[in-house]
């Protein structure tokens, strides 16, 4: 007898109009002890479908048709009255974003605690050694002292192991990971993946794991549902859907990141140079100001980066790969040199330095952040030309922005849109709009692709593909996923704690890595 048996199951969400149908009679089933991946992109309805198991939807906005079921023991957990006590006790649930799901003005282990006495009745002392026991076995370091700590104290990578301490607190038979690792560091997320294999194994568990990458997914599953537009499209054992897919979504989903990288002959000529190049931050102050310590988040970068090649610097989050980016941008303050086409950038007067940031353009990792929601696509495209530009006339503006949104993939109706009225996709589309009309030499990527789909991520990536052979640029692509810095990387370095450790070839980095921690990046993300 199935664990989890769901049947015919849609959800509708009103509108102005009547309704809009996100799940469309779906039925699926999570057998006692396998790990059930569901699998799609953004808008899929994977999602939505096991909030349904746990009556999380936004009701009554949300709301399913009477023909849908979803069974449990024997008892139907749609509009079910003991639904809460299944939550958090017989089904753990962790979300994707720890940050927005951990109350910020509690400590953790307030809110481990509170999870453990809503379904089991322990004395405080008890339950603080519960708790304790919870973070250790999550890999939790210095447990004790962390019992105090609130949210924002402790990384991404610490937070969702809070939330999955929250989720087995009370050895639920099943738990549901919604998109656990998505935010995170391949080599974190490979830590995570290990934790919840342990403590399915620990706990005899089923899980039912949400995402939208398959091959991550690969890893883990015994059996995969794969979703598109609020159906299952296929389903079937790992090994099958990977030796034979049948629907083209899926073959799509497994090849995402199969993109051929454009072979180019790289020339001698050397566009931008980094010569001990330090980022120093202050730790503490003294009375009157000034700074006493500091921390070097750059310690002495030494690059040099040639005309029309990209060059892919990886590392996990706090390795200075924004930090350096940034500099070179002269956006922050920093030691050392950084000669861009033979000039020096620390050196030169603030009109040349203007002039000079029309050649060097940056995207930033969440475009929906970077682009101001009060302003049209065709003025948040064109607002490079005011500033750069001012003398162009009105017919010469109009014409670069219709031709770069053309560019990008982006149409002439959508140029009159706000960007609340896009997709991910598209947002980064507009930003990468706006930093090429300037017809910049050097563009800075950093993280543009880490909060998208796979299959999304991989358009973007043969968007940028393009442009740099039609329009002869040179990249620096900043990431921590080595299959997006696989895809587009000429060279790469690779960084740890403010240092590049290894820098070389990008087919010799990933045919021969010198670095331990190298081998560890590139083994966790394939």
């Amino acid at each position: 007898m199935s664990l989890i048996d769901v049947k015919n199951l849609s959800v509708y969400f009103k509108t102005d109009d009547g309704f809009s149908t996100a799940v469309n009679d779906v039925s699926w089933k999570l057998e006692k002890g396998e790990v059930l991946g569901i699998v799609g992109e953004s808008g899929s309805g994977k999602s939505l479908s096991v909030l349904s198991i746990l009556g999380l939807l936004p009701y009554p906005k949300a709301f399913h048709d009477k023909k849908s079921a979803i069974y449990y023991n024997n008892q139907n957990l749609l509009y079910n009255p003991n639904l809460r006590k299944i939550r958090g006790s017989k089904i753990g649930f962790i979300f994707q974003e720890p940050m927005s799901s951990l109350n910020p003005l509690h400590t953790i282990g307030k809110q481990i605690a509170e999870n453990i006495n809503q379904h089991q009745k322990i004395s405080e002392t008890a339950t603080r050694k519960k708790v304790i026991e919870l973070l250790k076995l999550t890999g939790i370091s210095q447990a004790e002292k962390r019992l105090k700590a609130y949210p924002h104290e402790l990384s991404g990578g610490q937070r969702q192991r809070v939330m999955i301490a929250m989720a087995i607190a009370n050895h639920p038979e099943i738990l549901i990971a919604d998109e656990p690792t998505t935010a995170l560091d391949v080599t974190i997320q490979a830590q995570i993946i290990e934790l919840l294999m342990d403590l399915r194994k620990k706990f005899n568990m089923s899980i039912i794991f949400i995402s939208h990458d398959l091959n991550l997914i690969k890893k883990i599953a015994d059996r995969i549902i794969v979703m598109k537009d609020g159906k299952i499209i296929e389903e079937g054992r790992t090994e099958q859907i990977f030796a034979s897919p049948q629907k083209n979504y899926t073959k799509d989903l497994i090849n995402s990141f199969n993109t051929l990288n454009i072979v180019k002959n790289i020339p001698k000529k050397e566009l931008l140079s980094v010569k001990n190049l330090t980022v120093k931050y202050p730790l503490s102050k003294n009375f009157w100001g000034k700074t006493k310590q500091t921390i070097n988040a750059l310690e002495n970068i030494n690059l040099t980066i040639p005309e029309g090649i990209t060059l892919g610097i990886v590392g996990e989050s706090g390795s200075g790969k924004t930090t350096l980016g940034q500099a070179i941008c002269n956006l922050i303050k920093s030691e050392g040199e950084i000669i861009f086409s033979n000039q020096n950038i620390k050196k030169i007067d603030k009109k040349s330095l203007k002039n000079l940031r029309s050649q060097i353009q940056i995207i930033f990792q969440d475009p929906y952040n970077s682009l101001n929601p009060r302003m049209t696509i065709a003025q948040i495209i064109g607002e490079g030309l005011e500033v750069h530009f001012p003398k162009l006339s009105t017919y010469s503006k109009t014409r670069k922005i219709l031709q770069t949104s053309k560019d990008v993939g982006l149409n002439k109706n959508d140029l009159r849109k706000y960007p609340h009225e896009f997709s991910g996709g598209q947002r980064q589309r507009i930003a990468i709009a706006r930093a090429i009309i300037l017809n910049p030499r050097l563009l800075i990527l950093d993280e543009p692709t880490s909060a998208l789909d796979v299959t999304i991520q991989a358009q973007i990536i043969k968007l940028l593909q393009k442009l740099q052979k039609d329009k002869q640029l040179t990249y620096i692509f900043i990431s921590h996923d080595m299959r997006a810095i696989k895809s587009m990387s000429d060279e790469i370095a690779v960084m740890k704690d403010g240092k590049i450790i290894e820098i070389g070839k990008a087919k010799s980095i990933f045919e021969h890595p010198q670095n331990p921690y190298t081998q560890n990046l590139i083994s966790a993300s394939f």
